[in-house]
C-alpha cells in the first residue's frame, strides 16, 4: 500500500486505482459488447480504454521527452487530421485483449516516468496552446487523473446500462447489497414527476 501521506505516492496511487477501475469495466464482455456504441455520440467501453491509454502515453511520454517503446501501437497525431475520433474506437485490426494489454504496458511506461522524476520536474505539452505548455510532473499527474476519472464515470454508466454491473471497484463495489433498485427507481421517478 502506498504511503498516502507522501504527495507523490498518493497522486500515483489514485491514478493507478482509476486505471484498474477502467479496465475491470470490460470484464466478461465479448468483443462486440466492448465495442458497441452506448451513447448518441458513439461512446463505447473499448473506445474509452483506447482513448485513456493514448492520453497517458502522450502526457507521461512526449511531455517529458520520452517515447513509448512501440509508438506504432499508439494513435499518431496525424491520424486526428483525418478522423478527430481516431482514439475513441477500436479498429477492426485491434482487439479488446490487445488494447487491454497495450494499456497495461502504457501504464507501466507512465509509472516509470512518475517513479523516475520528481514532482517539480519540468515538462512541455506540445499540443497545448502556446503560453500554457510548460508544466510539472505534479500538474500532469493531476490533469491525467482528473481526465481518467471523468472517463471512468462514463464507463460506469455504460457498463450499468449494458448489464446492471455497478460499483466503484472490483473488490469493493461501494453500493448497498441486496438493495431494491426497481423500487428506488420508482421512488425517484415519482419524486421527479411532481415537478413535471
Amino acid at each position: 500500500m502506498a504511503d498516502l501521506n507522501d504527495s507523490k505516492a498518493a497522486l500515483h496511487h489514485y491514478l493507478q486505482a482509476i486505471r484498474e477501475n477502467l479496465i475491470w469495466k470490460l470484464d466478461g464482455l465479448s468483443e462486440r459488447e466492448a465495442r458497441l456504441p452506448r451513447t448518441a455520440t458513439g461512446n463505447n467501453l473499448l473506445g474509452v480504454i483506447k482513448h485513456c491509454l493514448n492520453v497517458e502515453a502522450g502526457y507521461f511520454g512526449l511531455t517529458f521527452g520520452r517515447e513509448f517503446p512501440q509508438p506504432e501501437e499508439l494513435v499518431p497525431m496525424r491520424a486526428y487530421e483525418e478522423d478527430p475520433q481516431a482514439d475513441w474506437y477500436a479498429r477492426e485490426d485491434e482487439s479488446k485483449e490487445g488494447l487491454l494489454d497495450l494499456y497495461r504496458r502504457v501504464a507501466a511506461f507512465a509509472d516509470q516516468t512518475i517513479e523516475e522524476l520528481p514532482l517539480d520536474a519540468p515538462g512541455r505539452v506540445p499540443w497545448w496552446q502556446p503560453g500554457a505548455q510548460d508544466v510539472t510532473l505534479q500538474r500532469i499527474i493531476i490533469h491525467v487523473t482528473c481526465d481518467l476519472a471523468r472517463h471512468a464515470g462514463h464507463a460506469d454508466i455504460m457498463r450499468e446500462q449494458h448489464d446492471n454491473a455497478i460499483g466503484l471497484r472490483r473488490e469493493n463495489p461501494n453500493v448497498p447489497d441486496d438493495y431494491d433498485w426497481p423500487a428506488y427507481v420508482t421512488k425517484l421517478t415519482k419524486l421527479a414527476d411532481r415537478f413535471g
